[in-house]
């Protein structure tokens, strides 16, 4: 394909196929790491003994909307090694997207309950509140779920399976009735998964940061466990910032150009280019999220060891049973001859006498 040089917007072809080559190899990295991890998180929340506490029902809920989310990327990595022709039909067109772009809101909104639950615990130990009562945090993820499907229900009536001309495939695109719904969408994106967000979690940070340094009495059981869900908030935050603040942007900018406030030819193809990879990025904060979260705290490992511990050696209580039982009889056995060693010396001495 000839290109002119001269042309501001003829690299813009040559761009887009590198990042098209990169894309199946990234996404198909992130699913695996993200899958696997996500899945030992909830193994672990579901085969442990004990109920789940308030943090508990946070970060299961936010490892399942992360496993959906990236159990829906290979579909995508397909999609872009066949030059973007979609292979699996319309329904799943839709499904995919929808699962995709809702668990896309959901995680970051539980990400928020997970900083807030932090924020009660450490801040207001004190103050009874319904947020840290394990039923009613099970009724705010529920919600969380209804409002993630119901923000996305245009993805689920206007994403279908067209011929584009310009790669020449049918592809899974989203065909909006109104140009207008774009900037709904994209506010709706903003707001809801990053400016609120933001908002709580950095709320929350400050003020358990300043209860830390103040030397306020907090019921922690020591002062590096208070250190420890400090830097856990700290590394909580610093991660989702870098992960979605590009996205986020970038979805404010198409906003702009869509109202034709920005440059005109390279600029629109820079941005598209933008997107994509501000959105790879922000799927990765859901592969990273059970590292960072759960997998690298000290409660959770305890938790990981007493179950992966018995599911990996399931006879280690039968062979504990058979030692404890072994032991027992010998002893039992030890304890029969010493009383029959005194019942004899007994009997000698009564002879004698």
């Amino acid at each position: 394909m000839d290109v002119n040089a001269s042309d501001p917007c003829s690299n813009y072809t040559e761009a887009w196929l590198w990042l098209s080559s990169l894309q199946p190899a990234y996404l198909g990295l992130i699913s695996i790491v993200g899958m696997v991890g996500n899945g030992l998180v909830l193994c672990v929340f579901f085969l442990q003994r004990k109920p789940c506490t308030v943090a508990d029902i946070y970060l299961a809920n936010l490892a399942a909307a992360d496993l959906v989310m990236l159990s829906c990327l290979p579909f995508w990595a397909v999609t872009i090694a066949q030059g973007y022709q979609w292979e699996f039909g319309e329904v799943l067109c839709k499904l995919v997207n929808v699962a995709i772009s809702a668990n896309y809101i959901c995680s970051v909104l539980f990400l928020m309950l997970v900083s807030l639950d932090r924020y009660l615990a450490l801040v207001k130990p004190m103050n009874p509140s319904r947020l840290r009562r394990a039923a009613w945090a099970k009724r705010i993820c529920l919600g969380i779920w209804i409002l993630g499907f119901l923000l996305n229900l245009p993805i689920l009536l206007f994403r279908t399976v067209k011929y584009a001309e310009d790669p020449g495939v049918y592809a899974c695109i989203l065909s909006y009735p109104q140009p207008n719904w774009r900037v709904h969408h994209n506010i709706a994106k903003n707001v809801l998964g990053f400016v609120i967000p933001v908002l709580v979690v950095g709320y929350s940070t400050y003020h358990i940061v300043a209860a830390l340094k103040s030397g306020r009495p907090i019921r922690l059981p020591g002062l590096r466990a208070e250190r420890k869900a400090t830097n856990l908030v700290l590394a909580v935050l610093a991660v989702f910032l870098i992960c979605w603040a590009p996205h986020q942007v970038m979805c404010f900018l198409d906003t702009l150009d869509y109202f034709d406030l920005t440059p005109a030819c390279l600029w629109g193809h820079v941005l598209d280019i933008c997107i994509q990879l501000s959105s790879y990025l922000a799927y990765s904060n859901s592969a990273i999220n059970p590292f960072l979260f759960v997998i690298v705290g000290k409660h959770f490992r305890r938790k990981a060891k007493e179950v992966f511990g018995k599911t990996l050696n399931p006879w280690s209580k039968d062979i504990t049973y058979l030692t404890v039982s072994f032991t027992s009889v010998k002893r039992l056995n030890e304890t029969h001859r010493i009383s029959l060693g005194k019942l004899e010396t007994f009997g000698l001495k009564q002879t004698v006498t």
